[in-house]
């Protein structure tokens, strides 16, 4: 199979092998096509329950049932860290 990406690509893939996670442009393609692949699996798998909690918000939305912006913050904030394994620093 080839392949043919613009420049900018190839100039991205480049300098993330020389940074050194990768040992040749191949092993970096195959592990971004892996990603993206278990990416749109996910995304697949999970469409009707992300679309059901969508719909469930712009619901909320209409009620002008809306959540702070601080509070929103926050909860992301907690969220990534959730993700990360971090604690939380008050």
């Amino acid at each position: 199979m080839e392949i043919r990406l613009k420049p900018e690509l190839e100039e991205m893939i480049k300098q993330d092998v020389q940074r050194g996670s990768y040992q040749t442009v191949d092993e970096f393609v195959e592990r971004a096509v892996s990603m993206l692949h278990e990416q749109e699996a996910w995304l697949a798998q999970n469409r009707v329950e992300i679309a059901a909690k969508i719909d469930e918000g712009y619901a909320a939305a209409q009620r002008g049932e809306l959540i702070d912006e601080d509070a929103v913050r926050s909860r992301l904030t907690d969220l990534k860290r959730a993700h990360s394994g971090k604690p939380r620093q008050e």
